[in-house]
């Protein structure tokens, strides 16, 4: 049976992860340290408990790469510091402790030698420049090229994913190792965390429903790649073994949808019409990112999940969620 380590593997990806990991007969080990404010959840707290050969080890993934030297077939590494935006642009030093966990793993994996690393990046790796009101494009795996010359990336947390993948070029490259990185634009799904703005947006509503007004952060003309998890999930499982070593991989739809398109999708599926205005004293990100998909394409690869399917699973699991808490 294949083992696999997952770190991070409470947060909201890496319980999915364990989840699709597990279904397919895998033998999980999740590290997590359970950090306050990061989305974890402790196994038994999970949408669907973990079952088969699974174990939970409660603990920062750097004191577990400096005490195990177990070696697994697939490592998926998704250990890091992240939070909505207000996180990324307000403690921005915390995220940089990103730079130590992933420089730890990759050393780790050296001396361990996994049979594939799975290093999960982020859109937040790409050039801001690419990503402006005027001049933004569909961003491309290619548009990051070490030998080509680099554009900056966004905030620490940007800079951080992206020396992750130059160290992941390195050891495939120096150390002969194997390892694929995905980058995930936004993702989103029914048990994610308040902080991030798909699940905030859909609860504000929900609680606002009937109102002439409602305001959604920034200009609320900025867009987003939004990708339902399990979409994710699945790219990442169909692939992980077909990517060549030291190669990225976008997590992607295709299609760039504004915040307040957002909003009013959402108050449609809830049943009132409001305007939808922006918040300018809120944080806005970037104007425009959204993921090219031909490289996805190409192995065969198309979301299964509609925005219009997701906003509906979302609403719904509020709704229950809401039900019960009475």
């Amino acid at each position: 049976m294949a083992r696999a380590l997952v770190t991070g593997g409470a947060g909201f990806v890496g319980r999915h992860i364990c989840a699709r990991l597990l279904s397919e007969g895998l033998d999980v080990v999740c590290v997590d340290g359970l950090v306050q404010g990061t989305g974890a959840l402790a196994p038994e707290h999970w949408p669907v408990p973990p079952k088969g050969q699974f174990t939970f080890v409660p603990m920062d993934c750097r004191d577990y790469f400096a005490r195990s030297a177990e070696r697994f077939d697939y490592v998926y590494h998704l250990a890091a510091v992240v939070g909505g935006r207000i996180m990324l642009e307000t403690q921005a030093l915390c995220v940089a402790e990103d730079l130590a966990v992933d420089s730890l793993m990759w050393k780790w994996a050296v001396e361990t030698r996994p049979g594939t690393v799975v290093y999960s990046s982020s859109s937040a790796a790409y050039p801001v420049a690419l990503q402006g009101p005027l001049g933004h494009v569909l961003l491309r795996e290619d548009m990051i090229s070490f030998e080509a010359g680099l554009g900056v990336p966004d905030l620490s947390y940007g800079w951080a994913k992206l020396t992750g993948e130059f160290l992941m070029k390195l050891y495939v490259e120096r150390y002969g190792g194997r390892a694929v990185a995905y980058r995930p634009f936004s993702g989103y799904g029914e048990d994610q965390d308040l902080a991030y703005p798909f699940p905030a947006i859909c609860r504000r509503l929900m609680a606002e429903a009937g109102r002439a007004e409602v305001a959604v952060w920034g200009s609320g003309r900025q867009c987003r790649d939004f990708i339902h998890i399990s979409d994710c999930v699945d790219f990442i499982w169909r692939t992980v073994d077909r990517l060549p070593a030291g190669v990225s991989l976008n997590l992607s739809t295709g299609i760039a949808t504004p915040f307040i398109d957002l909003a009013e999708m959402i108050a449609g599926q809830i049943g009132w019409q409001p305007r939808v205005r922006g918040q300018s004293d809120k944080p806005e990100g970037v104007f425009y990112r959204c993921g090219d998909t031909a490289m996805q394409a190409s192995f065969g690869l198309k979301p299964q999940v509609t925005l219009d399917e997701g906003v509906a699973r979302m609403l719904d699991h509020l709704e229950f969620s809401a039900g019960c808490a009475a």
